[in-house]
């Protein structure tokens, strides 16, 4: 996979209101793309914020998450075209695994499939 790493520098309150927005269009809502947040990451509300209103850009952001998900090496599947397994810079992958989760939610998955429980 190329690696596009303008994302890297784009900031994730910019790209934040665009994963609700996919969401809610399919009947989702905010609270659930928090809690995919929260799930992957370890952010609570509060750090989540924090991040949002600091503009941190995608890098930070995952550079600075509290506690990553051990069980995101579950998260398997095509997105944007590449298999989300094989990507190999860690920080894509995590990217891509975050937009995996929100593009399960959007197709209508529960919440305890999306969240590997």
């Amino acid at each position: 996979m190329p690696t596009n790493t303008r994302i890297f520098e784009m900031p994730f309150a910019d790209v934040y209101p665009l994963y609700i927005l996919k969401a809610e269009r399919k009947g989702r809502t905010k609270d659930e793309v928090d809690e995919i947040i929260f799930w992957l990451t370890g952010y609570d509300q509060e750090g989540l914020m924090r991040q949002l209103e600091h503009r941190a850009t995608f890098a930070a952001f995952f550079d600075d998450a509290p506690n990553m998900n051990p069980k995101r090496e579950l998260i398997t599947g095509v997105i944007c075209g590449y298999r989300v397994e094989e990507i190999q810079d860690p920080l894509m992958r995590q990217i891509r695994y975050l937009d995996k989760l929100i593009d399960e939610l959007a197709k209508g998955k529960h919440m305890e499939k999306i969240l590997r429980e």
